[in-house]
């Protein structure tokens, strides 16, 4: 019968030639197939639906996926493909359409309350399913989903009896908000939360750094490597200067080029009020809840700050449950993941992120959530204000947090953010304190070194041959032993520690660093998956060059050492000019299979989604300075003259 009147419904219907290919009578009887388990899982139950005929509720079904892919469609179209090409996406958006969340997610649209569908989730899906057809790059989620959330209404109206099983679960709803509100959902345990904190931050992440081998990394967890670094608190930050490179800044020091930045009286008065501020652990600072309730910790690029929140989570979750419910609960939010949630409006605020959103770790009732922060048995931690790239989201995250602190006044707030770009005023008049992480010191890198080997390494003499040819690699080496400061690098150091000495040399070092990073960007592997194109043999050396391009574009823009980020269509432009360069005749192609292929790569690009990508920015700055490595003039001489203009 469905079959039937989808032949006259659709023969009824402008469509294109892919909407009738792929939806055929075979598609709209697999459509159909169990259809309130995926499609309607998130709106009917059986005790609504069960009064009413099967029929209308698969008509809204098949009516509604005709209609996406036909907007789908379109949008192809207007990215200027060849008919040829399109074609291409026919099996593609075969596979997409009956994946079940995304039936799901295009089922709520017909919630009565429905603003948006989570375009983010049907582009990751896409991507998973069907990473060697990536979507042009104007391809538009968000203006597809809004003329959907349109075509859903229209459906809604077309079918009487569609409308009477949307009012009759109405009530339902009314009595679960009721409930909800009265806070009697048992949805706070914070055992199982203790349990998410625990599985989420425990393990270092080195799957990206090194995975030659996998006898180690397990026995690495946060609480056993962890150090607790340094810091001072700064009442002035001149962005100007904290944004300099530390051996840059040396340099214009040397050649007393920062006069035309700072006048030179003005920057040493800044900087001896700093200097003369104690040395301090930062665990202690934090510890100090009643002198530092506001706090903003500011460092430079994985300089252990997203560490640190993680670290002081974990000692919550890993106390008895009996002792940790006299201790503040721990609520970090990544400011990341959150915004995205915000953006796609599924949530308004912090609390409703943590009582259902996708990102958060575990969910908490918000209701009992709110009653925890009044009493003020609360850490509150806002991790990386610096990833909300757009100022004025980022404005509106400071002035939340500032409502946050007003409304729950006993609770103790942490901020991060890097330096580079940072703008303290707003926060400070919020009676933030702001302190600067300190890089690690001599005793503190020689710390890490012991535990790294006590950890990572089995037989007795092997270990201690390992950890001293390390501990002389920093020490011989001035220039080594500034970057060992960094918790990232030194992490990196160790890596390489594994199997070769570490190089005397700042560059080389960077240079190898890279090479850890790209080991297992496996490019080819990446061209073979894509049937179109010839795998082409891609090593590591092409790999750096290609992202010191990516490197050097992004800190040679307007924003300069303040930018973090590269649009999407620069990013193909790049790669493609590359692979042109290497006589490769498919090169947008390529470039494109490789952009998809560096979203996953978090320790290269880290993917934000619509138009945006966010580099690592240690590993630009280290190829940029191995790019330009040769004779006399070091890389980052040349680095700043091309930022220069010279």
């Amino acid at each position: 019968m469905i079959v039937e009147w989808f032949t006259l419904w659709i023969g009824q219907k402008t469509v294109g030639f892919l909407v009738k290919t792929i939806i055929s009578e075979e598609f709209v009887k697999d459509l159909v197939k169990d259809y309130a388990k995926d499609f309607f899982k998130n709106i009917f139950n059986n005790a609504v639906t069960a009064p009413f005929k099967r029929e209308p509720l698969e008509k809204a079904v098949v009516m509604a996926v005709t209609e996406f892919l036909q907007l789908m469609q379109q949008d192809l179209d207007d990215s200027e493909l060849a008919e040829d090409e399109i074609k291409n996406y026919e099996q593609p958006l075969n596979k997409f359409l009956k994946h079940p969340e995304v039936k799901g997610i295009l089922g709520t649209a017909f919630k009565d309350d429905s603003q948006a569908i989570d375009t983010k989730a049907l582009e990751i899906i896409w991507y998973q399913l069907n990473a060697s057809y990536p979507l042009p790059d104007d391809f538009n989620w968000k203006r597809i989903a809004r003329k959907y959330l349109q075509k859903v209404k229209e459906i809604i109206i077309g079918v009487p009896e569609l409308r009477e099983i949307l009012d009759s679960r109405n009530l339902d709803k009314i009595q679960n908000n009721t409930t909800e509100i009265a806070g009697i959902i048992p949805d706070f345990d914070l055992e199982k939360y203790q349990e998410a904190i625990k599985e989420t931050y425990s393990n270092l992440n080195l799957d990206s750094l090194d995975t030659s081998t996998y006898d180690y990394r397990d026995k690495l967890k946060v609480w056993d490597i962890f150090i607790a670094q340094n810091v001072r608190e700064i009442h002035q930050i001149i962005p100007r200067i904290h944004e300099l490179p530390k051996e840059h800044l040396r340099r214009l020091r040397e050649t007393n080029e920062l006069e035309a930045e700072v006048e030179l009286e003005e920057l040493e008065r800044y900087k001896r009020v700093y200097l003369e501020q104690p040395k301090r652990s930062v665990v202690d600072i934090v510890n100090e809840q009643q002198t530092n309730k506001y706090i903003v910790i500011l460092g430079n690029p994985n300089s252990g700050k997203s560490t640190l929140l993680k670290y002081l989570a974990l000692n919550w979750a890993r106390s008895p449950l009996n002792n940790s419910l006299s201790l503040a609960i721990p609520v970090l939010i990544e400011l990341r993941t959150y915004i995205r949630r915000w953006e796609d409006k599924e949530c308004h605020n912090f609390l409703e992120f943590f009582h259902k959103c996708s990102g958060a770790i575990s969910h908490l009732n918000q209701h009992q959530l709110h009653q925890q922060l009044k009493s003020g048995k609360a850490l509150v931690m806002f991790d990386g204000l610096d990833e909300v790239f757009d100022p004025a989201q980022r404005e509106d995250i400071i002035t939340d947090i500032h409502r946050f602190t007003n409304e729950y006044r006993d609770v103790q707030v942490i901020v991060t953010s890097r330096v580079i770009g940072y703008k303290p005023q707003r926060l400070r008049d919020a009676e933030f304190h702001h302190f600067i992480l300190q890089d690690l010191e001599p005793k503190q890198i020689q710390d890490f070194i012991y535990r790294w080997h006590e950890l990572t390494f089995i037989d007795p003499a092997d270990k201690v041959r390992k950890r001293e040819r390390l501990q002389i690699g920093i020490d011989t080496s001035q220039s080594i032993a500034e970057l060992a400061g960094n918790p990232l690098l030194l992490t990196i150091m160790a890596i390489l520690n594994r199997n070769q000495e570490l190089p005397r040399d700042r560059a080389e070092l960077y240079n190898q660093a890279s090479r850890v990073l790209l080991h297992r960007w496996d490019v080819e592997r990446a061209l073979q998956e894509d049937k179109r194109l010839d795998p082409k043999t891609i090593d590591y050396k092409d790999k750096q060059a290609m992202l010191r391009q990516v490197a050097y574009h992004m800190q040679t823009g307007d924003k300069g050492l303040a930018s973090n980020l590269i649009s999407a269509g620069d990013l193909e432009k790049i790669l493609t000019d590359y692979f042109k360069s290497l006589e490769i005749t498919q090169a947008r192609e390529v470039a494109r299979v490789m952009i998809n292929q560096l979203r996953t790569r978090n320790f290269i690009l880290c993917f934000l989604g619509a138009d945006r990508t966010s580099p690592f920015k240690v590993l630009c700055d280290g190829l940029i300075c191995s790019l330009f490595k040769r004779g006399g003039v070091s890389g980052w001489e040349k680095r700043n003259a091309f930022r220069s203009g010279v």
